[in-house]
């Protein structure tokens, strides 16, 4: 592993840190391609189409000021990490309003319930935080490595960053605030874990020695710097061990219930579409010609194989949905009920 030179340095700088000025080259490069790309992906995500979603990965800007954020942080350039972070949040919060706005225009009458982009992005877990270090890392070796920087629109579609962002902003529209929450997680996780790796992979190709011989601003690098950064990843971590925890028990949850909804169903003709769970809530997806089985038969028999605690959300194709809480005895229509 060489250490990089003073261009490369240089060159680094030039590509990560965006001017001030709204009109310069670099800011309204930035901000176009970052509208663009939350269209694209709120568009996306609102038509379920997972190659429309990708094409908004490698459109969008984002990894460029969040790399930029570890390399100011490496030079101690508190201009530029000021700067950087604002940019980070500035687009955040832009995708974030454009998928609102997007989501005023189509709100889909499910509230987005069965679209699998919105549901591949609501369950973040620690998984995907290792799966965040190891693109970021790449993202930052192909930096600073000419010889690898083919391996970039590799690492923007790997990195997910301007679409949980507009399923945020769509989720946020139909009111499901915990889920927009957590797709703003699986984006702060991604983030985090980018800035982290750069930073890191930075100091080892000792970037601030190259940087001081380009003549570029270098300040006091402090170890607390590293522990901020180190702290930042294991407080994303806490939630994502938390949601792996509770995607488990969900699966385990799921599995349980199926057989259940089966034998219920098959009383009355019917035909189990789906069985799921969902922070602890059962979600069955059920259709078939009247007359429906009672749903407060398939409560009681959720409650004799264990499974009191857990609410039941029936959902009939094509007709109404019933709730049924957990210790209750009866069950109440709805339109819709988002969990």
């Amino acid at each position: 592993m060489g250490d990089v030179d003073a261009a490369a340095a240089r060159r680094m700088a030039d590509s990560l840190f965006i001017e001030r000025a709204w009109r310069s080259r670099s800011a309204s490069r930035f901000w176009v391609l970052l509208v663009l790309a939350s269209v694209i992906a709120s568009a996306g995500v609102v038509g379920d189409s997972t190659a429309t979603v990708i094409g908004a990965m490698i459109v969008a800007p984002l990894m460029t000021p969040i790399l930029g954020s570890a390399l100011a942080l490496v030079l101690a350039d508190r201009t530029h990490v000021v700067r950087s972070a604002l940019l980070v949040l500035g687009g955040a919060v832009a995708v974030v309003c454009i998928g609102m706005l997007l989501g005023w225009i189509v709100s889909p009458p499910d509230a987005f319930a069965n679209n699998s982009q919105v549901s591949s992005r609501i369950s973040p877990r620690l998984i995907d935080l290792f799966a965040a270090l190891a693109t970021g890392t790449v993202g930052a070796f192909a930096l600073v490595r000419t010889d690898i920087s083919d391996t970039l629109p590799g690492v923007a579609i790997a990195i997910s960053l301007v679409p949980p962002l507009a399923v945020t902003g769509l989720l946020i529209t139909v009111r499901r605030y915990h889920d927009a929450g957590e797709s703003a997680l699986l984006f702060t996780t991604n983030v985090a874990a980018i800035v982290a790796t750069g930073t890191l992979v930075f100091l080892l190709y000792r970037v601030r020695d190259a940087a001081r011989s380009a003549g570029l601003t270098v300040g006091e690098f402090h170890g607390r710097t590293l522990a901020a950064v180190a702290a930042v990843v294991l407080l994303v971590a806490v939630p994502l061990t938390t949601g792996t925890i509770s995607v488990a028990r969900d699966r385990s949850l799921a599995a349980d219930a199926r057989p259940v909804a089966d034998r219920w169903a098959s009383a009355g003709a019917w035909q189990i579409a789906s069985v799921e769970a969902r922070n602890g809530v059962i979600l069955v997806d059920v259709l078939g010609l009247p007359p429906q089985p009672a749903p407060t038969a398939l409560r009681a028999a959720l409650d004799r194989a264990g499974m009191g605690d857990a609410d039941l959300q029936l959902r009939l194709v094509g007709g109404r949905s019933h709730w049924c809480p957990a210790g209750g005895t009866g069950c109440t229509v709805e339109h819709a009920r988002q969990t």
